[in-house]
């Protein structure tokens, strides 16, 4: 089973080649297909795929806990699901379960703003056919499809608040980010220090100041995000909007 194995030789991932391409592909059209489609996807039937859907998020994850495991590279410094997309992921599951809004506010910038740029600069190691690149690609692709999904077919759409509270979400976990980090002697968040190659951090600062400026970064893409997808609404609108929002929240 060499596409379960530690072995890349024949697997070496390459930015931008036909597989990556392929990818950026599937993920570009099914989000166009979400939105021309949102009338016909918002309906009960759909239940079921949600459930679906967060089951095989679960499943694809636990396997690659699994292929970390017997492979040798199992760690607590590097494996506990802590990086932002990792959470967005464990959020997106609780989304597809229950369809409580909290979960699609504390998902949403993560998803549109960290699992994009994820998917367009991989940092992988694995190209296809090898069970690495198929999970990488389906978590991260199916963490930003749930979030249009949610956006445009079930109406959750990001308000000023939702940007609120994930800060206060980010700074609530930061305390156990660096605990964790300074116990298993981790990089979680780049909070010890940036990563080796070329980045964007390069361009933030020394450390730990480019800390502090990553939030800034953060706030501003955010709040552009939040300012490009937010609903848009009537005044006479506005009153059974918020009614369905308070719904959604209970």
């Amino acid at each position: 089973m060499e596409w379960f194995s530690r072995s890349n030789h024949s697997f070496q991932f390459s930015l931008f080649s036909v597989n990556h391409i392929a990818a950026l592909s599937i993920f570009v059209l099914v989000a166009a297909a979400i939105f021309l489609n949102r009338k016909k996807l918002n309906d009960q039937k759909w239940r079921k795929i949600e459930i679906g859907t967060a089951f095989s998020l679960i499943l694809i994850e636990g396997m690659n806990h699994v292929w970390m495991y017997i492979n040798g590279v199992w760690s607590f410094g590097r494996s506990l699901p802590l990086e932002l997309c990792n959470i967005a992921l464990i959020l997106c599951i609780f989304l597809l379960m229950t369809r409580r809004k909290i979960f699609f506010e504390l998902m949403f910038f993560i998803a549109i703003l960290g699992a994009t740029q994820a998917i367009i600069t991989p940092a992988l190691t694995y190209d296809f056919p090898h069970f690495r690149y198929f999970r990488f690609f389906y978590e991260h692709i199916m963490v930003v499809w749930a979030a249009l999904y949610f956006t445009w077919v079930k109406g959750y759409y990001p308000s000023f608040r939702s940007l609120r509270k994930l800060l206060i979400f980010i700074n609530l976990l930061l305390p156990i980010i660096l605990f964790v980090n300074n116990q298993a002697d981790g990089n979680y968040w780049f909070l010890r220090h940036k990563p080796e190659s070329p980045s964007l951090f390069d361009l933030l600062g020394p450390y730990p100041w480019y800390i502090f400026t990553l939030e800034s970064v953060l706030i501003a893409l955010s709040s552009i995000t939040w300012f490009l997808l937010r609903k848009r609404v009537k005044n006479g609108e506005r009153s059974q909007l918020n009614i369905d929002l308070a719904k959604q929240e209970e």
